[in-house]
Formats: C-alpha cells, structure tokens, sequence
C-alpha cells in the first residue's frame, strides 16, 4: 500500500455531543433538530437509539415523531460542536500534518511517508478512535484505505466505533458490491440515469465502458470510472492550507411557501444581492449560475445555466436564476426553499469604456458597490430593491448572515 490515508467520522456527532454528561439522556432516543418557526424542523442528527427506529437526518419533525413517539428533541448548540470538532482535529495533528476537515465532524487524515507505527495505518486508525473515546468521550469510525474515496467509504462501511481498511488487493471484493450512490460525486438525479442502464452498484460503474459513461455523463462519467476502479490521486490537504473557492452561495427556507412569481422575485432578490455582494468582496465574477429549487413536499431539483460574459451583478444573477425558475418549475407546486450559486469563478478582466460610454454591466457594477458600501457603514437594511417592501414577512432574509462561502470539495451531483 503506497499511500495511507484515513478518514475519521465522528459518529452521531451533534446528538453524540449533546449527550455528554447528560445522565438524563442516557437510553433514550435523541435527535438534534433545527428551528420549526423558521420552518428548519428537520433532524439534524440522531443517536442509534433514535436510528434504531428509523429516524432519519433530514426528514421532518413530525415524521420522527411518528417512527419514534419518545423522542427527544435538542436545540443545536453550535459552538459546543465546533470545540469538539476542534479538539478532534488536534488529536489527528498529532500524528501528521496532512489532515483535511469534510465538515465539522470529518477529516482525511495521511499518515504516507511515517515512520515506525506511524506508517501502520490500521494499529493508528485504533489508536486514534481510543483517543478519541476517552479525551473526548464520543466514538469515531475510521477508514484506512491508499486513497481518500475510499478511506471515506471505509468508514461509512461499519458503525459506530471501527476500523475498516480497503486495500489495492481486497477493494473489489468490499467496495463493488456497495450500491453506487455510496460513492462520493453519485447524487440521487446521478443514481437514477445509472439505474435506467442497469448499473445499481460502484461495480457495475467500475466494469463499464469509460466511453458509454463519458458519452452518458460527459467529463463526471470519466471521474466515476475513475473512482469506481481505486484510481482516486487527491491529496490530502495540509493542515492551514487555504480552500480554492469554487463557488458562492446562498440558500433559505423562506417563512411561508412560495405560492407566487413574486413570492419567488423577493426571495431571489435577496440571495442573488447577498452572492452578488460576497463576489465582489472575494473579487470574482461568475461564468454559471445554478438555482436549487425546494418543493413543499420536499422534492428538490437543482438547474444551473452559463452567463456570457462573466459577471457579477445582482440584476445578471437574478435574470438568470428567475429565468430558470420560470423554465423549470411548471409544476405549479408552492416552493419551500430556494437557493442561488455562482460557479465558475474568475478574477475579472478591466473593461475599457468606449468613446465615453460606460457599458450597462459597469453602471450595475458600479452602482452595486455603492450599495455595499452604504450597507457596509448603516447596516444591511439601510437600502432596499422595492420589491423586497411589499412583503415584509418574505424580506426578513439576513444577507450577511446567511450567505455561504462554498470551498472546493467532494460533492455529490
């Protein structure tokens, strides 16, 4: 095994934290859950009693409570998390300084090129889940693979409290036979195109033709044969090292469903300024912009489309995301939630002004950063689009505080 690389997973992390200390809690099913008066009221997190019953993380409140009458159900508490997460990551330093975060309760972890027990990466991954058990009294799984995919399918393989190594020599028997959305980059829309051919498992990814699935999924059918045949080479990260952004984003559950156009304009108006804003503080224009649509029954659809020429206005993110839903959502169906990215980003060009005209995507720019400037020095709500006042309720959105910053990751499509 030239490479040895873990994944830690911190089992039932948020319900696993809450639990700590909390003779009250011990036996009884526990969820950590978002805030119903904000229509967040989804599982966040659950321990294995509360799996035990078929509780699952995302379903709503209502639906757990149903599977699991005694439930109990914990406000998150944020920062306890972070501490935890923060101590975890200074047991895995101690080993190396390759360890990557994937969330709050995930990291890769490269133990290549140790020396002595340090180059054992099964006797470390023990010993690490031991550490973790007794400084911080929660469990981990661990994967110890010879590259990241897998390390992370290792430690989804066997839970709670773990090792599960994959080898060069034994992947095909352990991780061919795993249905094919366990693999990272297989998304449920990725899922169902591979059903429709009959693929159902990373095997049958694997023993495909690279040309049907490039032909099928263009350059993402060549990564999931890739993936699929242990020919994952991603690094694992330094510890410090600075994420390449790949996108911005903002997404919210608004107060109400959506049941109108302008529903839908005033909750648009308010991400696509908030993207808008954080791509000109991260000095970037955007080549595509994708819209992730939420149904009041749950069912979510993603559409993205390019913008010619790069930019990074408000107004362009709006036309383009309002475009898509007008094209896409024909259902009638009221909306639940809504999300905008800008992806494909750059550092701009200068545009040079001709015979004195500036051109209508520099007067948005300018006027635009104006804007952020005024909010910036009264506060966020010191100017507003117009349309965003005709429903109060729908404009209680907090930009800034809601945005997202989006690293460069493993993401499912």
């Amino acid at each position: 095994m030239d490479r040895v690389v873990l994944h830690s997973d911190l089992n039932n992390f948020y319900a696993s934290v809450e639990c700590i200390g909390r003779d009250d809690l011990k036996g009884l099913p526990v969820a950590v859950v978002g805030d119903p008066e904000r229509r967040h009221g989804i599982i966040l997190a659950k321990n294995n009693l509360a799996k035990g019953f078929g509780v699952k993380t995302g379903e709503p409140l209502w639906k757990a409570k149903q599977k699991c009458p005694k439930i109990i159900f914990l406000k998150p508490n944020y920062d306890k998390y972070m501490y935890f997460s923060k101590k975890a990551r200074e047991i895995y330093c101690d080993y190396t300084d390759m360890v990557e975060p994937f969330g709050a309760d995930e990291c890769w972890i490269e133990l290549t090129g140790g020396i002595g027990k340090y180059s054992d990466g099964p006797a470390i991954a023990d010993e690490i889940r031991g550490r973790i058990k007794k400084e911080l009294e929660i469990t981990a799984s661990v994967g110890v693979s010879f590259n990241k995919l897998f390390a992370k399918l290792g430690s989804d393989m066997k839970k709670p409290d773990a090792t599960t190594v994959i080898t060069e020599s034994n992947f095909r028997q352990k991780v061919w036979p795993l249905p094919a959305e366990d693999m990272l980059f297989i998304g449920r829309a990725t899922r169902d195109r591979l059903r429709k051919f009959g693929i159902t498992t990373i095997g049958g990814i694997a023993n495909s033709s690279l040309d049907f699935l490039q032909s099928m999924f263009g350059k993402n059918g060549v990564t999931m044969w890739g993936f699929a045949n242990g020919l994952d080479t991603s690094p694992v990260a330094r510890v410090g090292a600075e994420p390449l952004i790949k996108s911005i984003g903002n997404g919210t559950t608004a107060t109400r469903d959506l049941t109108s156009d302008d529903d839908v304009k005033i909750t648009l108006c308010i991400l696509c300024e908030s993207v808008s804003a954080r791509l000109r503080a991260q000095n970037f224009v955007c080549r595509t912009v994708q819209l992730g649509v939420r149904d009041k029954y749950l069912e979510t659809y993603e559409r993205q489309c390019p913008l010619d020429p790069p930019s990074r206005t408000a107004k362009e993110l709006f036309d383009k995301a309002y475009y898509l839903f007008k094209k896409n959502h024909t259902s009638g169906i009221p909306v639940r939630s809504l999300y905008v990215r800008a992806g494909g980003l750059s550092i701009p060009l200068e545009q040079l002004s001709l015979e004195g005209m500036e051109p209508r995507a520099q007067r948005y720019e300018s006027l635009e950063s104006t804007i952020d400037r005024l909010r910036s020095k009264f506060g966020e709500k010191i100017i507003s689009r117009a349309i965003t006042m005709t429903d109060p309720a729908l404009s209680t959105l907090d930009e800034a505080g809601e945005g997202v910053l989006r690293p460069e990751v493993l993401l499912k499509v």
